[in-house]
């Protein structure tokens, strides 16, 4: 076909899709050169989770005040310690240093008899499911750069995220919705690239979706079904004539399925997002009222429902009216944070498990960095980024529940005991999704690139 000729056919096919609801990843998937990018792939080995619920805290929240108690700090509080710690000299804005207790108390939970803090009193209840990471540390201490880090093992360069790679790895599990789904109000630092696929197939990008009475705009054809469907037809007839004049044409059959794709999500999407198909019971479990289409537990919920339907990975971005953990003024406003996020988040576990998903589907809980344990004053009312040590925990499929791997030292200042980088977490996650870290690569700009850049080990202490 000459250029004219494909400029025309083009210009049919936008035509032909006008109505349709295109994600982006549909869009990305029209440049995609695999020849079906979202086929369902099978891992390394066989995996015990086929789907990851990803809950992010953006902003850092404080571990000594939620997940790592700490009874040194308060009988410490207010001790000067720059001497013992001569490292932290540098930091600016730190002339002298002086610990600062933790503000909520700390109790055992469930048969493990983990402790939690008073901050999370329902996540509290499923620790008896949870492997608490106590000994996280990252590699920056910059917003931007420790979540870019956390989501594409980058603290520097744009890099796919690991929703992308999970995507790359699997495939997808229903063509009707994509692979991998974001679920936020706001963007969180480091933007689009949390969720973006960069050198990846563009069909792997997540697909963003805002909490609200339309989560995802334009789903509604603006042509009648009939007439679209007759469109489709045609374009499938102009498609399959084409392809019998070009042998095995790859980038035209993923443009057909993808179109084929797009046509399903007008149905597929408004079902998934209908959570006025839930029983009263459910949604108070997750502290919904009915026809609510905002909040945290709106993200647990419509996460539940997309997994339920076969998404690979949905993140929850927790980036709403509340503001975000970045409490370098207040560590009070961790309470409203929590209460948002604390509820939800238990609901969203206790549904899984009562629907026996639980068993193939793993859910991430983490943040960026932890809180600093000092401050410039023992009086301050806010705590500084802290790379050296935070927590994160895993529930679900594959995991061991009920235990707490690692520690912080007394005061909650490094990891010192069975450390876990950002990477070893990354390895971890690929691992139970039935990956090698290692071998899960993708080859550009003459070398191959993976997730856990050139580092990472499995944390096998949080196996079960």
């Amino acid at each position: 076909m000459n250029r004219q000729g494909v400029g025309h056919r083009r210009s049919f096919l936008r035509s032909a899709v006008a109505g349709s609801m295109l994600f982006p990843a549909i869009v990305q998937q029209l440049l995609a050169d695999d020849s079906d990018p979202l086929a369902p792939r099978e891992p390394h080995f066989p995996a015990k989770a086929e789907r990851v619920i990803f809950l992010f805290m953006t902003g850092g929240v404080s571990h000594i005040d939620t997940f790592d108690p700490k009874p040194a700090l308060t009988r410490d509080h207010g001790k000067e310690i720059k001497a013992n710690h001569p490292e932290i000299k540098d930091r600016p804005g730190y002339e002298r240093i002086y610990l600062k207790r933790p503000q909520w108390e700390f109790a055992p939970h469930g048969e493990c008899g983990t402790e939690v803090s008073a901050l999370f009193p329902h996540v509290a209840r499923c620790v008896d499911d949870i492997a608490l990471i106590r000994s996280m540390h990252t590699s920056h201490s910059n917003h931007y750069n420790a979540t870019l880090g956390m989501h594409t093992g980058s603290f520097a360069f744009a890099r796919p995220s690991i929703g992308s790679w999970v995507s790359y790895g699997l495939g997808t599990m229903n063509r009707n919705l994509p692979s991998f789904v974001v679920i936020a109000p706001k963007q969180t630092y480091a933007g689009t690239q949390v969720y973006a696929s960069d050198f990846l197939p563009g069909a792997h990008q997540g697909t963003l979706v805002v909490p609200g009475s339309t989560p995802v705009a334009n789903i509604a054809p603006r042509t009648p079904p009939n007439l679209q469907k007759l469109e489709l037809e045609a374009l499938k007839n102009v498609n399959e004539a084409h392809l019998a004049t070009h042998d095995a044409d790859p980038l035209l059959a993923a443009r057909v399925r993808s179109f084929e794709t797009a046509f399903g999500m007008q149905t597929a999407v408004p079902d998934a997002f209908d959570l006025g198909q839930e029983s009263d019971a459910t949604l108070r479990s997750y502290g919904l009222e009915r026809g609510q289409t905002d909040g945290f537990g709106w993200q647990c919920l419509a996460a539940r429902r997309l997994v339920e339907r076969g998404v690979r990975f949905v993140e929850l971005i927790d980036s709403g009216s509340s503001g975000n953990w970045d409490a370098h003024g207040d560590m009070l406003t961790h309470v409203p944070l929590a209460k948002n996020v604390d509820r939800p988040i238990a609901a969203l576990i206790l549904d899984l498990k009562r629907r026996g998903m639980l068993d193939d589907t793993l859910v991430v809980w983490t943040t960026e960095f932890g809180r600093t344990p000092f401050n410039n004053t023992a009086e301050a009312k806010g705590r500084e980024h802290h790379p050296w040590a935070f927590s994160s925990w895993l529930a679900g499929a594959g995991v061991k529940g009920g235990i707490v791997h690692g520690a912080t030292d007394e005061h909650g200042l490094r990891a010192v005991e069975k450390p876990v980088h950002v990477h070893d977490f990354q390895a971890t996650i690929l691992h139970l999704m039935g990956f090698d870290h290692e071998r899960l690569t993708y080859r550009h700009a003459g070398r191959d690139y993976r997730l856990t850049d050139v580092a990472g080990r499995v944390v096998t202490g949080v196996l079960a």
